[in-house]
């Protein structure tokens, strides 16, 4: 099990990226109530339906957004790494109105609805941090929509793998484009919008063509320019500019 005073220090470097915080705000969030849970692959974070109790943090893992139709239709919708909130909505909404399932196996920290609410009432840096932290999430959504409504089959592909490269490296866990990436191909289609067949064909392709290399979980990208090209990737939407101007917490 994590440490527990390594996941507060988690939470707070990653509002720090988002907003400058004072030595208030940072007591606070160390003080914040919390507990660390393991969460077995495929277990439920967040239900479609039920009244939010919590907020919820990746500590270690990876996790997938998705809403299902009436037919049973399965659309995932982002895919968290660690450091992610993986719902924030939780401490404001009534009603979760998606659900959130582990890819892998996770430690998820989770923080009560009313401790988060008095946060955000008490610390406005805190609040501000977490209102840029929902918009980045925004932006990603709009550029998934974007890729399941008009990108092809090739470009889909690329264009995640790209935004997965990115992210994990930001977060430490990608080095040269290289990194894990723990989804079957059935889950690949519902990110994609696509059929566990055309995505396998799809990946052998951008292999032939040496864009990309496969070793079970893992990815490597030799020609990182080339896929982005296929893709059609711009990282603007990551908001990264976001961490390097908030990256260092202002001096007390």
């Amino acid at each position: 099990m994590t440490d527990p005073s390594s996941v507060l220090d988690r939470m707070i470097r990653k509002f720090e990226r988002r907003a400058p915080l004072d030595n208030g705000d940072r007591k606070a969030l160390r003080t914040l109530p919390h507990r660390v849970q393991t969460i077995e692959p495929g277990m439920y974070v967040v239900r479609d339906g039920e009244t939010p109790t919590r907020s919820c943090l990746i500590v270690e893992g990876f996790a997938y957004r998705h809403k299902v139709t009436v037919e049973g239709a399965r659309q995932i919708v982002s895919v968290h790494i660690p450091g992610d909130f993986i719902d924030l909505d939780g401490a404001l909404l009534n009603v979760s109105d998606h659900n959130v399932q582990a890819l892998s196996r996770c430690e998820i920290a989770f923080f009560p609805r009313a401790a988060m609410q008095q946060l955000i009432l008490d610390h406005p840096r805190v609040a501000m941090a977490m209102w840029v932290d929902t918009l980045i999430d925004g932006s990603i959504f709009r550029e998934w929509v974007v890729n399941v409504g008009r990108r092809d089959a090739r470009s889909r592909i690329a264009h995640l793998l790209c935004e997965f490269a990115r992210r994990l490296e930001v977060a430490g866990l990608a080095h040269e484009y290289r990194y894990e990436l723990p989804m079957t191909q059935e889950q690949l289609a519902d990110a994609t919008g696509l059929t566990p067949v055309h995505v396998n064909r799809t990946l052998q392709t951008l292999a032939r063509e040496g864009l990309i290399e496969r070793n079970r979980r893992f990815v490597a990208i030799p020609r990182w320019e080339a896929l982005r090209k296929v893709a059609g990737f711009s990282e603007t939407y990551l908001h990264l500019d976001q961490v390097k101007s908030n990256g260092s917490p202002p001096t007390q």
